[in-house]
């Protein structure tokens, strides 16, 4: 009976340090994954102003130095006469 009773308690112990491994495991995920994403919002954050910059400086440029409109070329078809 006290061999019964130790192998049951050594199966609880086993089941119990397993499930804090996986607990530490999942929390080392969670914590990596909460890393990138946090990350990866500042990275965009910061290319989001570096776009937004050079936008309004190309619109500065563009208003102190505007580019000459094209003239259109108009092409013109000789008509000819169908002779009959």
């Amino acid at each position: 009976m006290a061999d019964s009773n130790q192998s049951i308690m050594e199966k609880a112990e086993a089941r119990f340090v397993d499930k804090q491994k996986k607990t530490a495991e999942r929390n080392k995920a969670t914590a990596e994954y909460m890393s990138e994403a946090k990350a990866r919002i500042i990275k965009t954050a910061r290319l989001r102003e570096l776009r937004l910059a050079k936008e309004e400086a190309d619109r500065v440029a563009e208003a102190l130095n505007p580019t000459p409109k094209k003239k259109r070329v108009v092409k013109k078809v000789a008509a000819t006469e169908v002779k009959s």
